[in-house]
């Protein structure tokens, strides 16, 4: 079962981030969940000034090191270092040494002697920025390793759930879709649950990891079941690139078994959140109508991920200067 901590504003007060690098979330507790999410929350109204700047990281350098496609995650990473006025590398892995056979290693060990202070890396392997921070001197945040974990992403889900429903600790979430290959499913599932959320995943029996219960979640392959008692329903898509065999018959039938269109979702309480990590598949997981619908929080979830990204940057650089990085430049 995972750990639930109560954490009070005396404990808030007494926080302190103290890892060099952010790589998941089931090695956090609940205080340094929260920590995390208080930070964000004091960095989101930095993007709504009219001078989207702050002082709180000149002089460091942040590589983006993206082993696999991106749009969100890379480019509000991106956002996030120039608002903290952070120096930003963007690294092609296509066109790098990479592909004349350099390792992994020694890529990074090339950019440390270029001095860099934070390297983001996404990449298809699970463990891959684990083995990094082992050997590297500079931090390093994950931003998604195979079908283990995404940190960011689960924080700003965290977040945006938090912003609308007030508070995390006793709300049903449903996670409903390809479970077995998500990285995401996999940070939300540590993080809800240690922050006092009840967690039921859905999907079809071949998308669902076996003793996935272990985690401390509920299992239906239900979807009316998983709906109906939903305060969050979180939607998946079906990972194709990580599935080495077609577990599901077609899209057609995943879509007719666990879609979710506008009369499925009047099963769901009134006030159900609506969220999806992105890319949407849009008439397979999720119908348009749905997706663009009052229910939805799908781009306020994109819009906290930069100031989860800011905050994921700040601590692990180790700044002690406030949160808010001073007056705009």
């Amino acid at each position: 079962m995972a750990e639930t901590a109560v954490v009070t504003p005396d404990t808030m007060q007494t926080a302190q981030w103290t890892k060099k690098d952010l790589l998941g979330l089931r090695e956090l507790s609940a205080v340094e969940i929260r920590l995390l999410l208080a930070t964000a929350e004091s960095f989101r109204e930095i993007s709504l000034r009219p001078i989207k700047k702050v002082p709180a990281l000149r002089g460091k350098t942040v590589v983006n090191l993206f082993f696999e496609p991106s749009t969100r995650t890379r480019t509000s990473f991106e956002l996030a270092a120039k608002r903290l006025s952070a120096d930003i590398l963007n690294i092609s892995v296509a066109s790098s040494s990479v592909t004349k056979g350099e390792t992994i290693l020694d890529t990074v060990k090339n950019l440390e002697a270029l001095k860099v202070d934070i390297i983001v890396i996404r990449h298809a392997a699970a463990g891959v920025p684990q083995m990094i921070a082992r050997h590297a001197n500079a931090s390093v945040i994950n931003a998604g390793d195979g079908a283990h974990e995404h940190p960011t992403q689960a924080l700003l889900d965290l977040l945006t759930i938090q912003e609308k429903k007030g508070r995390l600790e006793g709300l049903q979430v449903t996670i409903l879709g390809d479970i077995a290959h998500s990285r995401v499913a996999r940070s939300n599932i540590w993080g809800l649950t240690k922050l006092g959320a009840r967690v039921t995943v859905c999907g079809p029996p071949t998308l669902l990891p076996v003793h996935i219960e272990q985690l401390g979640v509920g299992v239906t392959y239900d979807v009316r079941e998983a709906i109906r008692t939903a305060d969050v329903v979180m939607l998946l898509r079906i990972q194709h690139e990580r599935q080495e065999a077609a577990l599901v018959p077609s899209l057609r039938e995943y879509r007719l078994r666990y879609g979710i269109d506008r009369d499925r979702l009047k099963l769901a309480k009134p006030d159900v959140l609506i969220m999806h990590p992105g890319p949407i598949n849009r008439g397979v997981e999720l119908d348009s109508n749905v997706a663009d619908g009052p229910h939805s929080v799908i781009l306020d979830q994109v819009t906290n991920g930069v100031a989860v990204r800011m905050a994921a940057l700040f601590l692990v650089a180790g700044a002690s200067n406030k949160p808010n990085g001073g007056e705009p430049e």
